[in-house]
């Protein structure tokens, strides 16, 4: 019998791909919920990520953009302190 990966399990999949971009420059992101009924990830950022004054377009453009590619089922992503 297969074992099924929660929708939990596939963001952080999801998001361990995406972390090294932003380890390189010193940033990182942690993942900590996804609600079901909104369909929305909530993320927290760290190091430069959680400085920069790019942040949000790391978040949108780079980040969501490659969740949502990855798993249609997420409706945005958001980061949270």
């Amino acid at each position: 019998m297969l074992a099924t990966t929660t929708i939990e399990e596939q963001i952080i999949e999801t998001l361990e791909k995406v972390r090294p971009y932003l380890q390189q420059d010193g940033g990182d992101v942690e993942f900590v919920r996804y609600e079901e009924t909104t369909r929305v990830v909530e993320v927290r950022l760290h190091g430069n990520c959680k400085r920069c004054p790019m942040s949000m377009m790391t978040l949108r453009g780079g980040i969501e953009r490659f969740l949502l590619k990855a798993m249609p089922e997420i409706r945005r992503i958001e980061a949270v302190q």
